[in-house]
């Protein structure tokens, strides 16, 4: 914690409630430029969090995209920030991801990123995995073989989970259905043993720890080890909890906004309808501060408080 018992903020994530990357990449940069970048709180639009983006007080700028290539115009400005990135790259057609790349793009673009980052700053994310007349166990495991085929050796994670019903799901993907236990058992025993031998563990996200006994890495898909090897360096870091009762990763911070991402995949849980999304995305400004809009009346900003965890006397490398 920094000194006033505030949590000290030192590890950046930009991939929970959108995909900047993809869309953003340009606003992005311009905060690196200018050193900060201010956050509303979704539940409470008028507090305002301000973060600084200086290398010595972040030590991880955490991504996660399903097209990270408009990011790659810009990485020279993140060559003094410590990276991990997930790149999503599932099997899904336009009827369900109306708006991701061509995959075959998507994977050289994980294999040109997986080089500048290193295999450890790097993990795949084949998720979330749902069933239906198409898209049936066999689609997904010759899916599954064939993309790990692709990515072996590029990377040694990849990071699964099944579909979540959500409110927003539910409405935006109404037929989906919930998958079975016994169709989750047969598909991640299936997976672990494609991804062992690619030389990838499989990290089921927020799934419990049923797929354990046949693998799988079930201790959280973005733990401060990961983090650790990403970067090469050890972390002091406070206690806390993960982003969900469910989850044990360490998730600190999420500059992005909820209804901004403009895949509008039929089974994302940070999306309302695709017309909202398309309204709010309008208001994005790349010079402002914030993501969607700028400053508003009534704004109350508090600057969270920003240390470094690194540990000097100590490197990975």
């Amino acid at each position: 914690m920094a000194d006033d018992g505030v949590w000290s903020i030192v590890i950046i994530n930009t991939g929970q409630r959108t995909d900047i990357p993809a869309f953003y990449a340009a606003w992005f940069a311009n905060r690196l430029r200018e050193g900060y970048v201010c956050v509303r709180n979704p539940y409470n639009p008028n507090q305002v969090s301000r973060y600084r983006l200086d290398p010595s007080v972040v030590d991880v700028i955490g991504f996660c995209t399903k097209n990270p290539a408009p990011m790659f115009p810009y990485m020279n400005l993140l060559r003094e920030y410590g990276q991990y990135w997930f790149v999503t790259i599932t099997p899904y057609g336009r009827d369900i991801e109306p708006n991701v790349p061509d995959k075959h793009g998507l994977l050289e673009d994980f294999k040109k990123l997986s080089k500048y980052v290193g295999v450890d700053g790097i993990g795949w994310r084949y998720d979330p995995i749902f069933l239906s007349q198409r898209y049936t166990i066999g689609y997904h495991l010759r899916a599954f073989e064939t993309i790990s085929s692709a990515l072996k050796g590029y990377t040694k994670t990849v990071v699964i989970s099944f579909i979540d019903l959500y409110p927003k799901v539910r409405k935006n993907f109404p037929e989906a259905r919930e998958v079975t236990k016994e169709e989750r058992l047969i598909l991640g025993k299936a997976i672990i043993e494609i991804a062992f031998s690619r030389g990838m563990i499989v990290k089921p996200c927020a799934e419990g720890d049923e797929l354990a006994a046949y693998g799988a890495e079930c201790g959280g898909c973005m733990r401060i080890s990961d983090y650790e090897k990403a970067i090469g360096r050890r972390l002091n870091v406070p206690k806390r909890k993960g982003a969900r009762a469910e989850c044990a990763c360490y998730i600190a911070c999420d500059i992005g906004a909820y209804n901004t991402c403009k895949h509008l995949c039929k089974y994302c849980y940070a999306n309302a309808e695709p017309a909202e999304v398309l309204k709010k995305s309008r208001r994005h400004d790349p010079k402002s501060p914030f993501l969607i809009g700028g400053y508003m009346a009534g704004d109350q900003i508090h600057d969270v408080p920003q240390r470094s965890w690194i540990n000097e006397q100590i490197s990975l490398m």
